[in-house]
């Protein structure tokens, strides 16, 4: 219910009142005793937003959506999906809400979207819709440091404790997350307007899509045909960032592929620790299929089933409107490939020449190495940093092959490294998997400071500074194997 004594914000509601195919109104569940676990102060700043007023009763209950602005219409928006490749095709938002639509100071407009408020028609099974706090505040802290690392993202705003226990495998805390994106539009919601609604409501849906996402698309001959090549692109630069941090989304299911490009819904994450591209942790992928190493060709299968929902726009005659979507896919291999490339480039500070064959040859070696000695991903690349100023200690002590690594780092260092622009490639702090673990233990118990601490580090990932050695170091031994669970 709408409430004029609230703070002021201003939601539009434009993807309810388009799209009320695509999305059903509801509300949030009442929390039993709110309370402010997390504010992203810097970016509730950036919306326009005053953090004192956030923080206020009031604020808190506006950030649960316990509190509607007037003219907001929050809905629980619809999609379909395949997961693990079976396809579902009536998923939606079983336990989010989108608020509505915010538009900052510099006119950009943001989905500002709620998890973990309470069961929607949506929900499947004995889902109950809500969300416990650890799954809440992992999303905020890597989200935020994906952000930080200038990886295409959604944005956590918030995170607010209910007061209510959600059970698990145990009694647990709940929690809402508040957070932010550039939408929330999925394959999965071309796949659902495909399935319900044919060729009109897809048509509709990417004029959204090009209106909000890429607007150039519109002046093209083929509007809908340029969509999905922009979105092809995107994703083929989002992965190629993924792999080149060593960060494992570990559900990409087409529900959850972002058509702006952006990284969203981080459940079953993780990074990984000792090099191994078959990495796997989430507990439900018992198959590997979004093991590290699969990413770019399963974001290609999402994208493949992007264009069979958008065929009929791209050609009357069906053979011409799949051989300009296979001419259109078949650009992602290419350009992740050339993404791929330029970017090991530059964390080895080597330049950027695609015709340059031997610092396109170290790039590809150094993959090699690292899977050949099981070296930890994250320090190799920032020891290179000191061995490319002349000292090479830290990095040859990681060495597992003593002359293996050297013969590379001879190549390596023939072609002149730059260590400065290194130095902005390789983060001395990512969220690594025992610090988010203890971070997350913690403040299930109460005490919020080790997340506090690691989400400083994170946040400002290439600086070096004294009192974080430890948020630079690889997992002890005794951390052993590491399995994530969606939370749900």
């Amino acid at each position: 219910m709408s409430d004029t004594s609230q703070p002021d914000i201003a939601l539009d509601r434009r993807f309810a009142q388009e799209f009320p195919e695509l999305s059903i109104p509801w509300s949030a569940e009442e929390a039993a005793a709110p309370r402010l676990i997390m504010l992203n102060e810097p970016l509730a700043r950036l919306l326009g937003l005053d953090p004192a007023d956030l923080q206020s009763p009031d604020g808190v209950r506006l950030l649960l959506g316990n509190r509607v602005p007037r003219g907001a219409t929050p809905v629980a928006q619809a999609y379909s999906g395949h997961q693990f490749g079976s396809y579902s095709p009536r998923l939606g938002d079983g336990r989010a809400l989108l608020l509505g639509e915010l538009t900052d100071a510099e006119g950009q407009l943001w989905d500002m979207h709620l998890k973990g408020s309470g069961r929607t028609p949506f929900a499947r099974g004995g889902a109950d819709g809500k969300a416990a706090l650890g799954p809440m505040l992992r999303e905020y802290v890597i989200s935020e440091a994906m952000h930080a690392l200038g990886i295409p993202t959604s944005r956590s705003l918030a995170v607010l404790a209910t007061g209510d226990v959600v059970q698990r495998e145990k009694p647990l805390p709940g929690a809402v997350l508040t957070r932010v994106a550039a939408s929330h539009l999925r394959v999965g919601s071309f796949q659902y307007a495909h399935a319900t609604g044919g060729s009109e409501l897809v048509r509709r849906l990417a004029d959204h899509a090009v209106d909000r996402h890429y607007p150039g698309a519109a002046n093209a001959d083929n509007a809908c045909l340029a969509l999905f090549a922009s979105v092809v692109s995107a994703q083929a630069e989002l992965v190629a960032q993924w792999m080149l941090i060593g960060f494992v989304h570990g559900v990409m299911n087409t529900d959850n592929m972002a058509i702006s490009g952006e990284s969203i819904d981080y459940g079953p994450c993780a990074f990984v620790d000792a090099f191994d591209p078959a990495a796997v942790y989430s507990s439900i992928d018992q198959s590997g299929r979004y093991a590290y190493q699969s990413q770019p060709v399963v974001a290609e299968w999402n994208l493949a089933r992007l264009a069979e929902t958008l065929l009929p726009l791209f050609d009357d005659d069906a053979d011409e409107a799949l051989a300009l979507a296979q001419e259109a896919l078949g650009a992602f291999r290419c350009e992740y490939s050339a993404a791929w490339v330029l970017g090991m480039k530059a964390k080895l500070g080597l330049s950027p020449d695609p015709d340059d064959e031997t610092s396109t040859s170290v790039a590809n070696d150094v993959v090699v190495l690292l899977q050949a000695q099981s070296l930890d991903y994250t320090s190799f690349f920032r020891a290179l940093n000191h061995a490319a100023r002349g000292d090479a200690e830290p990095v040859r002590e990681m060495a597992l092959d003593l002359e293996a690594l050297d013969a590379w780092l001879d190549r390596w260092r023939d072609l002149a490294p730059n260590a400065e622009q290194m130095d902005r490639e390789n983060p001395a702090y990512i969220p690594r998997n025992h610090l988010v673990e203890e971070a997350l233990e913690a403040a299930t118990r109460g005490d919020t400071a080790p997340f506090h601490q690691l989400l400083e580090a994170v946040t400002d990932p290439y600086r070096e500074r004294e009192g974080f050695v430890r948020y630079a170091l690889p997992a002890p031994a005794s951390f052993g194997p590491y399995q994530t669970f969606c939370g749900t």
